[in-house]
């Protein structure tokens, strides 16, 4: 299938929460990346409550002196009884710079993974934050756009949607998700404003994203739940999307 990286250009809208929600309701095995520059990694304290305990990350990929290829599968730990397998990020922002050198070459070892039946979901954070992965913004084959429609949310996310535009071949445009939709303004106004199209809607469902956030107890009918539902559909959207991408490059190919 696909690279697909997501960021935000402000605030808090749930990036990791919904890297973490997108890999779970994946159909196929899919590698989840935290590349946010901030450090700490949300999996290990949030979903897994503490739980797990670091043993290897982004870090030591950057450090590894052997093929990057092996290095990550070594470094990649499972989910259990889940397609999910995750690389954790760094343990401190202090760390961030130390990966500049990183980001390039792994970005073509991820996009190598489809051939392997493998995706790809990466969570790069906030935009423009010192040690931001740019190349995996660059070299995905879908950048979206978490944001909340407040206008201080909509208001960042235009300028840096902008910015991400231009640093992008065109059939790369950045998409939208949209975390709660209407409070207050709706997909349509969005798209106005910003001038980026909306590939999904999520539900602001406080309960259930607490489950992916802090690893609360998810209740009997999380599966069910609002954002589960809007998970699902917001992964049906991605797979179109590339698929229509990919098509329209074969064409412009074959013209």
């Amino acid at each position: 299938m696909a690279v697909i990286t997501l960021a935000s250009a402000s605030g808090s809208p749930g990036v990791t929460t919904t890297c973490l929600g997108l890999a779970l309701c994946w159909p196929r095995p899919v590698l989840l990346v935290e590349a946010d520059p901030t450090g700490g990694s949300s999996l290990l304290a949030g979903y897994f409550r503490g739980t797990r305990e670091y043993r290897a990350g982004v870090v030591e990929l950057a450090l590894t002196g052997t093929d990057l290829t092996d290095t990550l599968a070594e470094v990649a730990e499972p989910i259990n009884d889940t397609p999910v397998s995750y690389v954790a990020g760094t343990r401190s922002h202090t760390q961030a710079a130390a990966l500049r050198d990183l980001w390039e070459p792994l970005s073509v070892v991820l996009g190598d993974l489809e051939a392997t039946g493998q995706d790809v979901i990466i969570d790069a954070g906030r935009l423009g934050l010192t040690g931001s992965p740019t190349p995996l913004l660059d070299n995905a084959d879908l950048v979206l756009i978490a944001t909340r429609t407040s206008l201080p949310a909509l208001s960042a996310t235009r300028s840096w949607g902008d910015a991400v535009a231009r640093s992008l071949v065109h059939w790369r445009e950045p998409q939208l998700l949209l975390v709660g939709e209407g409070d207050p303004y709706r997909a349509r106004e969005v798209t106005a404003a910003v001038k980026l199209p909306v590939l999904a809607t999520l539900a602001d469902d406080p309960e259930s994203a607490a489950v992916l956030h802090r690893g609360a107890p998810p209740s009997p009918k999380f599966d069910s739940a609002p954002l589960v539902r809007s998970l699902n559909a917001a992964v049906a959207a991605v797979h179109a999307v590339v698929r229509a991408q990919r098509l329209d490059l074969v064409e412009g190919a074959a013209r």
